[in-house]
């Protein structure tokens, strides 16, 4: 029962993550004011705006100008229950749920909108580091290494940021790479840019197979971080752990 409930906040969460995502791409507050077409700007009446449910049920378009839904909708909608079983499952339910859900809820809209717009805003990472920081001293981590996290996964987007002048990396992700070392310390950090690295490397040279992309093409970098903070702070340890007695 537990679990199914965990689901249905995931998949309202992931409602209201596109709504997030939509208003700060258009510079508007997502605090207030019903939910509208994007197409004919109607509003959006509550039995149409059930998660996942009134997407199957109006067959992917709006009821009034018959415009096609984005799959992104229902997608970050599922995405997001699923996510939230995940956690639930891996961590029980505690305190440290609450703030894996919390984590998760920030990397979900890193990934959604970055993967859209090609950016990391600062209004999403800069909040997401305070409330890592906080929640992981409650948790019991030892600041020291919240802090060298931190600092590492910021240096190492700093470094290719300004020796690139901006074309290796962005500078949002100078603040991904603080928020993942807060999230995880410091070496499961390096864990989740392994993780990163070595799926965006598959995932670009399949894009480049397939002249989905070229080597020049640009390839928003924060989903795969967003991603391999995720499984990382779950599986983190046991993956670093069955490293180290690879090579030892």
């Amino acid at each position: 029962m537990v679990g199914v409930l965990i689901f249905i906040l995931g998949i309202a969460l992931g409602s209201f993550f596109n709504v997030v995502v939509y208003r700060l791409a258009n510079d508007k507050s997502f605090l207030n004011g019903r939910s509208f077409c994007p197409d004919c700007r109607q509003q959006i009446a509550w039995y149409d705006n059930i998660p996942l449910l009134s997407f199957m049920i109006l067959r992917g378009r709006c009821r009034h100008c018959r415009q096609q839904i984005s799959w992104q909708y229902p997608a970050v909608e599922l995405a997001t229950g699923l996510i939230f079983i995940w956690l639930y499952y891996s961590s029980g339910l505690n305190i440290k749920l609450f703030a894996h859900l919390v984590f998760a809820s920030f990397l979900i809209l890193i990934f959604v909108y970055d993967l859209k717009y090609y950016q990391i805003l600062d209004r999403i990472s800069l909040p997401a580091i305070c409330l890592a920081l906080i929640f992981n001293l409650y948790l019991g981590f030892d600041f020291s290494n919240l802090l060298l996290g931190a600092l590492i996964g910021s240096g190492f987007f700093a470094v290719q940021f300004f020796g690139s002048k901006g074309k290796w990396v962005g500078d949002g992700d100078i603040r991904l790479g603080a928020l993942m070392g807060l999230i995880l310390g410091w070496q499961i950090l390096l864990v989740a840019l392994f993780i990163a690295y070595l799926v965006g490397a598959a995932v670009g040279l399949f894009l480049i197979v397939t002249d989905k992309k070229k080597m020049s093409s640009a390839l928003p970098f924060g989903p795969f971080l967003s991603g391999a903070t995720l499984v990382a702070m779950i599986y983190g340890k046991q993956l670093l752990s069955w490293y180290l007695n690879l090579i030892y």
